[in-house]
């Protein structure tokens, strides 16, 4: 439909909005209202989004899709391709699931997925899921006769810790960090030859996260427990809503500023790890927590996780995001997190279950008795 409003368009600027083109775009128009205007400035894109189905993606391929582009998801297929999401409308989420397409398969059986999309003519490639550069060269190489752009995931945690902050995009990387296969992805793509984006979220947040950020905090805000943050509480560090780095993602879409270019995407204010607890509370709507401070090298956790977030400052500069995109995060931290918990632990949904294993360690080593209840 947005195609047909493309077309009505066109034809309006090369006919002198002759009454046929002028019917031509009433009856475009009519069909879908608001998402048409959106539309008009541009030729909508065959858009093949890898993943799709957790959470950025679930939140991407609704601004995609609202815009007027042609979303096919790949995807193994084990989960509902038109999921619903907390801002869903019945309407809006009527029109998603009307207009969303999916091929099923496996991105690691790279034979069967060049089988599966090389003829289907995509124009824009967004890698949400990629982790190494194999996977994302294999679906380069699949798309590559018809490509115009490759959109990619990529981290902020590839960046090499350093006195300096915020990380700004050009910046040393870590090549021994985890996310060493997103740096070799962007290797791989500066050396293919095709235009390219990558974006670099810090951390991120918002309704649906299936990382435990948030989460973490609201489960023992809930519980009314005291609050376990490592050393002084003062790192600093950077959140942002999931919905602003899908908007980002949206942006860099046709976009010649950023073309072979890679973003910083977050929020714009940085937050202490204690500013963070405390933000969680009031967004919740509880008092504010008891927040115990502790040296985690005075504790043996094995492979349990005291923490969701690295004991150090990590925090970016969005500042290139913001000029080169005419992108802006909507949310403040207070916002978001308000955001989050009013559509999602507030309603009693969560990817955990609370885990206070390592929390009643800390507490009873540090002669703050264990936990039993509402008291102590």
């Amino acid at each position: 439909a947005c195609g047909a409003l493309y077309k009505a368009v066109k034809m309006n600027a090369t006919m002198k909005a002759s009454p046929q083109a002028r019917a031509v775009q009433r009856k475009a128009m009519s069909r879908r209202g608001a998402v048409m205007v959106r539309c008009a400035a541009g030729e909508p894109k065959k858009i093949l989004m890898m993943g799709g189905t957790r959470f950025i993606g679930l939140y991407l391929a609704r601004q995609l899709v609202e815009q007027g582009h042609e979303v096919t998801l790949f995807t193994r297929g084990k989960k509902k391709v038109d999921a619903q999401i907390p801002d869903d409308t019945p309407e809006s989420y009527r029109e998603f699931a009307s207009r969303i397409k999916h091929i099923a398969g496996d991105r690691m059986d790279f034979d069967d997925l060049k089988r599966k999309v090389q003829r289907e003519g995509f124009q824009v490639v967004y890698d949400i899921n990629g982790r190494e550069a194999n996977e994302s060269e294999a679906v380069l190489d699949a798309t590559r006769s018809t490509l115009e752009q490759f959109i990619y995931c990529s981290s902020a945690g590839v960046y090499l810790k350093s006195d300096q902050m915020p990380h700004r995009e050009e910046d040393a990387t870590d090549v021994k960090s985890r996310h060493k296969g997103k740096l070799e992805t962007e290797a791989m793509l500066r050396r293919s030859g095709v235009d390219w984006t990558s974006v670099r979220p810090v951390y991120i947040y918002g309704p649906l996260n299936y990382n435990p950020v948030e989460e973490w905090f609201f489960h023992r805000i809930a519980a009314r427990r005291p609050i376990p943050v490592p050393g002084s509480g003062m790192q600093v560090t950077q959140l942002g809503h999931v919905k602003d780095l899908a908007t980002a993602f949206v942006k860099c879409l046709d976009n010649p500023k950023a073309r072979n270019q890679i973003y910083n995407i977050s929020g714009e204010r940085f937050v202490s790890f204690n500013g963070l607890a405390k933000a969680c509370a009031k967004a919740a709507g509880y008092p504010e927590p008891e927040i115990i401070n502790y040296n985690a090298k005075d504790f043996d956790f094995g492979k349990d996780k005291p923490f969701p977030m690295r004991d150090q400052h990590f925090f970016t500069s969005i500042d290139k995001a913001m000029a080169d995109l005419d992108w802006k995060p909507e949310f403040s931290l207070l916002d978001g997190l308000k955001d989050s918990y009013d559509k999602d632990f507030g309603r009693g949904t969560f990817r955990k279950a609370a885990d206070f294993k390592t929390d009643d360690m800390i507490l009873e080593k540090l002669g703050k008795g264990v936990y039993a209840g509402a008291r102590w």
